[in-house]
């Protein structure tokens, strides 16, 4: 099993809402910090993206792409510092839009990406607030980028399924753009360049339940003991069963939040023998019953708020 499918599989990564927009200057949009993962790509004319400061923003280029984190919110507009309506305001006043054809006009996508549970957020979390990615970076990105912007130039038929494929693939090769060259990217993700730990990481994450031992991980990856365990402290940070119980109360909160999983499920799922035995370890980790935490936790809501032309997917994971 590939970590990053994994923990994209996990936290059920969609590209469920995109917006195409065309619209002529003066014009700005506000978008805010609920979205987890925003991508935004001109294909014609020109636009402008910041976060606090209108001074540091950047400029969005045919030709790139630009991946905003969730959190607080950002604006998009034809220049810096312009102002900049919220979405629902933003489609009243540019109702009319400016044709496709106006060379004035700017064509620009909007994507939000909807992650679930602990699994998503740590993914998130590793990412910068911002990330501009362009051709140079690599070459199955150029080629994604430029079926992308081809596909915006204009409506076509079958265009949401064409968008839909192209947004799973840039979030894949965003991930693995930034992680391969940032200094913050997940240790699992690092530690995994060790094809022996690897082999460990792979075997935990493929079978959470299982009962594993340091000596079982140990022969899987062609190690000692001792030369497994100091190995896989200093790639993780962590001694390899205190990463699996942490692996496994991250799935546990997901599977909670989820509410498809009874406790008895939950609790073969990631490794104890009875719910005595999980709600005991949950409580010991997070200080309250595996049932209060679930009651506590809010419901996961993704939308652009009728930004431009909206369209959303769903899976077969999403009634689940």
């Amino acid at each position: 099993m590939d970590l990053l499918y994994d923990h994209l599989m996990r936290a059920r990564a969609t590209g469920a809402v995109f917006a195409r927009t065309v619209v002529a200057p003066p014009w700005g949009l506000r978008l805010d910090g609920s979205i987890q993962l925003a991508v935004h790509a001109v294909t014609r004319g020109r636009a402008w993206l910041w976060l606090d400061d209108p001074s540091r923003g950047v400029e969005l280029l045919p030709g790139e792409i630009t991946l905003v984190r969730g959190g607080s919110p950002h604006f998009i507009a034809h220049q810096l510092g312009a102002d900049c309506l919220e979405p629902h305001d933003f489609r009243t006043r540019h109702a009319q839009c400016a044709p496709a054809a106006d060379h004035a006009a700017t064509v620009f996508l909007c994507g939000a990406y909807q992650f679930s549970g602990d699994v998503g957020n740590g993914l998130l979390d590793s990412l910068p607030p911002l990330m501009t990615l362009s051709y140079a970076i690599d070459e199955p990105l150029r080629e994604v980028i430029s079926l992308l912007s081809r596909e915006l130039v204009a409506e076509e038929p079958g265009q949401q399924t064409v968008l839909d494929r192209l947004l799973d693939v840039l979030l894949v090769l965003a991930f693995r753009s930034d992680f391969q060259r940032s200094e913050t990217a997940p240790r699992w993700y690092t530690a995994s360049a060790d094809p022996r730990l690897r082999v460990a990481l792979q075997a935990m994450h493929e079978d959470p339940g299982h009962p594993w031992t340091v000596p079982e991980l140990a022969a899987l990856s062609s190690l000692s003991r001792a030369a497994f365990a100091r190995s896989f402290r200093e790639a993780i940070g962590q001694a390899p069963l205190q990463y699996l119980t942490e692996w496994r109360m991250t799935l546990a909160r997901d599977h909670l939040r989820a509410g498809t999983l009874s406790l008895t499920s939950i609790a073969s799922e990631v490794g104890y023998g009875s719910p005595y035995a999980f709600a005991t370890a949950f409580r010991r980790h997070h200080g309250m019953p595996p049932g209060a935490w679930r009651k506590q936790q809010p419901s996961e809501l993704l939308t652009l708020n009728g930004v431009g032309h909206t369209s959303e997917r769903t899976t077969p994971d999403d009634h689940a």
